[in-house]
């Protein structure tokens, strides 16, 4: 469909969630609507206060810049600016404009009468994000159990957590949320290569087709998934890895507060060992 058709056909008033016509236009290749303002107006605020807390922090080091949740004594009450409010307030706006950002595909994908996949991906992002500022402080009632915003406080805040529970990977979501990673990368790659192999031939030979491509895994692995089930595999593997690292953080401390190897005592004390 050349593009001017494509564009008369789907920049149409209508599809949107709330605000009826409000906001519902596009600038230039970019649709706006009223959650696309509201996404501009949350980042805007929230980077606004995190370059105001670097300035009252000491240092313009981009690497040890770093705003810090409340004190746990705080508990879920609200702190003031210089103790964790700021904080506080970035979170805010940060989950204000990733819930706008998903709102938006969601309106876009109304309006180009396709399926929701791609708001609900995004919102496995969403999803893990707000575990970590959100959820899980709000389980373990303190503020303060949320990760700072910084680069390098935010490595040491994900190595604390890690020594906390001794060997974080042992804990089973994690377990899976890593292979899910691992296979994601695996599973594109190979797909990714057999494509390139087949559109990049050598000198004198004629390009591959698809047909060429099913039979190449036919005969490596006796199965072809074809070209749009690997996309649906990669979709599920990833928003998979997404999923289980979320769950795998939920669960440490809210749910199980010892040291991650004491979980597989269960596996340890199945009768099939003594």
């Amino acid at each position: 469909m050349a593009m001017l058709s494509f564009e008369q056909k789907y920049r149409v008033r209508g599809g949107t969630l709330i605000g009826g016509d409000l906001f519902d236009f596009w600038f230039g290749p970019f649709y706006v609507g009223f959650f696309g303002v509201t996404t501009i107006f949350f980042s805007l605020l929230g980077t606004a206060m995190i370059v105001w807390g670097a300035a009252i922090g000491g240092t313009w080091d981009i690497w040890r810049i770093s705003i810090a949740p409340p004190d746990l004594s705080y508990g879920l009450g609200l702190a003031p600016l210089r103790a964790g409010g700021l904080w506080q307030l970035i979170t805010v706006c940060a989950v204000g404009a990733f819930a706008s950002w998903a709102l938006r595909q969601w309106e876009i994908s109304r309006k180009l009468g396709m399926g929701n996949h791609i708001p609900i991906a995004y919102s496995v992002a969403v999803f893990a994000y707000v575990s970590l500022v959100v959820i899980r402080p709000v389980l373990l009632g303190a503020w303060g159990n949320g990760f700072p915003y910084g680069i390098l406080s935010h490595l040491d805040w994900v190595s604390n957590v890690g020594y906390q529970y001794l060997h974080f990977h042992y804990n089973p979501a994690h377990m899976l949320a890593i292979t899910f990673f691992f296979t994601t990368t695996l599973a594109l790659s190979m797909h990714g290569g057999l494509v390139l192999s087949a559109i990049n031939p050598k000198a004198g030979e004629p390009m591959k087709t698809g047909e060429h491509e099913n039979t190449y895994f036919r005969d490596l692995i006796g199965y072809s998934i074809g070209p749009l089930g690997i996309h649906r595999l990669g979709l599920f593997l990833a928003l998979s890895a997404g999923f289980w690292s979320a769950v795998c953080i939920l669960i440490s401390g809210p749910f199980w507060t010892r040291g991650w190897p004491e979980w597989w005592s269960w596996w340890l004390n199945m009768p099939i060992w003594h």
